[in-house]
């Protein structure tokens, strides 16, 4: 079953463009990886050190593999030294329109 990760994104003040850089190496190994999932970031219009990514996976289990995943690791602490604050989640689709 399709579930989507949802991760909310409290980036350091002025480290904006180092983030942007770390998430995008960290999307890129995924596209380029084993789990070759795709995602997408937003940034918050009121508060530019606030950004949400949102993506597909086939399952959970996936995404736990993912998230284990040596590669993952490290590239997730170079996003680490920028931010505030994390918040992942995964989720289960309940509704769709259209």
């Amino acid at each position: 079953m399709t579930v989507y990760t949802i991760g909310v994104w409290q980036v350091k003040p002025g480290r904006e463009d180092d983030f942007l850089a770390a998430w995008d190496a960290l999307a890129q190994w995924t596209i380029d990886s084993e789990f070759g999932s795709h995602a997408t970031l937003t940034r918050d219009r009121d508060d530019p050190s606030r950004f949400v990514s949102f993506g597909p996976w086939p399952s959970a289990e996936h995404v736990e593999r993912w998230r284990a995943d040596p590669g993952f690791v490290e590239r997730f602490a170079r996003l680490d030294e920028v931010l505030e604050r994390f918040e992942p989640g995964t989720y289960d689709v309940v509704a769709r329109i259209g």
